[in-house]
């Protein structure tokens, strides 16, 4: 165990060194390298002093011994100098006097070989924390240090820091976004690999939201600050991981409470088995080669019933798995939060935000008359909403955009309030909007047709407009009708996180939604929820929480907890009411962070039943890490004082290696934590539709919403 276990444990939980010296960061003789390099050296001493001690049968390779147990205690002395300054009484205390002890009564061999292996496993450890820290704190470098900012009439370089909401900010092409913004004028791609893991770039434009640490790709764009630099999404973010380092599972909570109890009492139970095998038993005291000592025994005690594999075991497997999933873009707020999200048994999930990405995209434009030599259907309408703000009509421009079309010029374009839009093309008018909006320039025939696509576009639970033209002067008869139906489209992985959870044994799986019922069950019946209910108001969502914990309560404790899955946003109460909350793909979303206990970064929904796969290998490795440190300390404790009843001594060497050896092993056993595979597919960021899944189970609920103006059905 390292000569730093306690407070190197305060560390991995977050809780700086009262000292300051002891950091995982610090560089110098102390360092985590420097450590490594002097363990090594005090091996290499141990065993040259060892094999020439055996080979020339002399003692002066004792100095060799000598020297190594002085390095160890350069090391493992100053860490219990400290301990004592703060007036505690630590396991670098005891290593420390157990390795000192045993130099006196004359075996510097074994303290040198516990001060060699107590250094070296503080190496390892403090290399471990390096590695999962660099994997945590890597969203530090993504923060811009400087920014280009409109000062007066002209664009100048200033600190990042400086920026305040309202500022304009230039963000040119390769350079990193400096705070939270919104585009307002130019069109780009953004990386945002970095912070969401996910591969593909994100097209933006004015309106669109950038997020600070992300790369501007192609174009330079312009940008008004949201928010000043340090209350960016990406400082909530650091903030988050350095709160999740604070935040304990259970069982460590338990282990920090009796850690210090524990290390005095096993100084006392070591001065008692001292003093009782001494004076009652009538033992030597020192001993000599043949017949050890009541010394000898009390330091191997001491020694081997030292919590330290104990008081490491939960740490580094939390680091580990939040290493782990920060690499992956998810955030657990700590060990608490893991430990939650490994007892998950069923599930609640939004709708809109959550398994859609919350805005409507063109599915199909069915076109049931068109006349001749006329613009396409999609490119009128683009051009008829080409000022917009509304979600169906950035949906139309996108449309038109992908297909490559040219908008037409429109004339005298007006609007009616709860019914569309309407203009002048060619000479003919032209109508895009509901029903009894459009239908005065079709004939009844034709209307007719139209409101059968209309029919089977609702019956699909999508959203539908119609584009309508007018005939012309001299062909009155010519006209033209299309029907745009349009769905909220799925996030990627939405096809995958149902028969996902069901795998890691989580069911059922709901989805509550303020949604329409044909919406909502066109979205069930695609994704796979096993149920679900619509037309919800967010108080009503509580009570299906309330209510599913009761259906689960009689499943074992470790399959008990209910999760919401939410945006984050008017998800923020079923997040809080939770068992545990997962938020997913609101980086720019404060409330989120906040109510949520893990927090996805990727839009990817497959990442969930990947973190509750993760969770409870965490939950595992943590199980098995104790385990392994009760079963040494405790058969070494056993072994120790039986042996040495019957007239078997156990080797201080032995009880150095079990203790020390344990060490290395709870280490390396959390460690694998990192390895933990990626979910499938998860390079992959784009949309998926279609799907397979079963049939909703149960039918909704109706509470009635008000629709868009232009169309029949709109999320909610």
């Amino acid at each position: 165990m390292t000569p730093t276990t306690q407070q190197d444990h305060a560390d991995l939980q977050g809780t700086p060194h009262p000292g300051g010296t002891l950091d995982p960061s610090e560089t110098g003789f102390f360092s985590a390298r420097w450590k490594l390099r002097a363990a090594l050296l005090a091996g290499a001493l141990l065993a040259a002093g060892y094999g020439l001690g055996w080979l020339t049968d002399s003692h002066w390779p004792r100095w060799l011994v000598w020297a190594s147990l002085a390095i160890g205690m350069v090391h493992g002395g100053r860490a219990a100098a400290e301990a004592l300054l703060r007036r505690v009484f630590d396991i670098d205390v005891l290593m420390v006097v157990g390795a000192g002890l045993a130099a006196y009564i004359g075996h510097p061999e074994e303290g040198a070989l516990l001060l060699f292996l107590f250094v070296l496993s503080g190496a390892m450890e403090g290399l471990a924390r390096q590695r999962t820290e660099r994997e945590v704190t890597a969203l530090h470098a993504l923060m811009p240090v400087d920014a280009l900012a409109l000062r007066g009439q002209a664009w100048v370089a200033v600190p990042a820091e400086s920026l305040q909401t309202g500022d304009m900010v230039r963000v040119r092409p390769g350079e990193r976004v400096p705070a939270d913004c919104t585009v307002t004028s130019g069109a780009t791609s953004m990386d945002q690999s970095a912070i969401t893991g996910e591969s593909l770039a994100r097209d933006v434009g004015p309106g669109d939201e950038l997020f600070a640490g992300t790369i501007n790709n192609d174009d330079m764009v312009e940008a008004r600050v949201l928010r000043p630099a340090k209350e960016s999404s990406l400082h909530r973010i650091l903030n988050l991981v350095t709160t999740a380092r604070e935040q304990r599972q259970p069982v460590q909570r338990l282990i920090d409470r009796l850690s210090g109890a524990y290390a005095t009492g096993v100084l006392v139970v070591s001065i008692l088995v001292l003093l009782v095998w001494w004076l009652a038993l009538g033992r030597s005291l020192v001993g000599d080669a043949q017949n050890p000592g009541a010394i000898y025994t009390a330091i191997t005690l001491l020694i081997v019933a030292s919590p330290c594999a104990l008081i490491i075991a939960t740490p580094t497997a939390t680091l580990s798995a939040i290493a782990r999933g920060a690499r992956a873009g998810v955030l657990f707020k700590g060990g608490a939060a893991i430990e939650r999200l490994s007892r998950m048994g069923a599930a609640c999930m939004d709708k809109t935000g959550t398994l859609t990405m919350g805005r409507p995209g063109v599915r199909e434009t069915h076109t049931v008359r068109w006349p001749d030599g006329l613009c396409t259907p999609i490119a009128l309408a683009a051009a008829m909403e080409a000022d917009s703000t509304h979600p169906i009509a950035s949906a139309i421009r996108e449309a038109a955009k992908r297909a490559g079309t040219s908008l037409p010029h429109v004339e005298e374009l007006g609007h009616t309030v709860a019914a569309g839009l309407g203009c002048i093309i060619d000479g003919r008018r032209a109508r895009l909007g509901k029903p009894g909006f459009v239908s005065p320039l079709l004939p009844p025939a034709l209307m007719a047709q139209v409101e059968g696509e209309l029919g089977h576009a609702r019956a699909q639970g999508l959203i539908a407009v119609i584009m309508a033209v007018g005939g012309t002067g001299d062909h009155p008869d010519d006209v033209g009708a299309a029907v745009i139906t349009m769905a909220d489209s799925l996030r990627p992985g939405a096809a995958q996180i149902v028969p996902g959870l069901h795998a890691v044994g989580v069911s059922p799986v709901l989805m509550l939604t303020g949604d329409h019922t044909q919406t909502a069950q066109s979205v069930a019946r695609e994704v796979g929820i096993d149920r679900f209910t619509a037309e919800m108001l967010p108080a009503e969502k509580l009570d299906a929480v309330a209510a599913l914990k009761q259906e689960i309560a009689s499943r074992p404790a470790s399959r008990r907890a209910v999760a919401v899955i939410g945006d984050g946003v008017n998800d923020a109460p079923a997040l809080a009411a939770a068992d545990v909350g997962l938020a997913i793909g609101t980086i720019g979303t404060a409330s989120a962070i906040e109510c949520a206990d893990v927090v996805l970064l990727t839009d990817n929904l497959a990442s969930v039943p990947w973190s509750v796969a993760l969770a409870r290998r965490a939950r595992s490795t943590v199980v098995t890490n104790v385990t392994l440190a009760l079963s040494i300390i405790g058969v070494m404790i056993v072994a120790t004082l039986v042996g040495s009843l019957v007239g078997y001594e156990v080797p201080l060497s032995l009880g150095v290696l079990a203790h020390e050896g344990g060490t290395v092993l709870v280490v390396l056993n959390s460690l694998l934590l990192l390895l933990f595979p990626a979910w499938p597919g998860a390079k992959a960021a784009s949309p998926r539709r279609g799907g397979g899944g079963r049939q909703a189970g149960v039918p909704a609920t109706a509470q009635g919403r008000a629709a868009d103006p232009r169309s029949e059905s709109i999320a909610v």
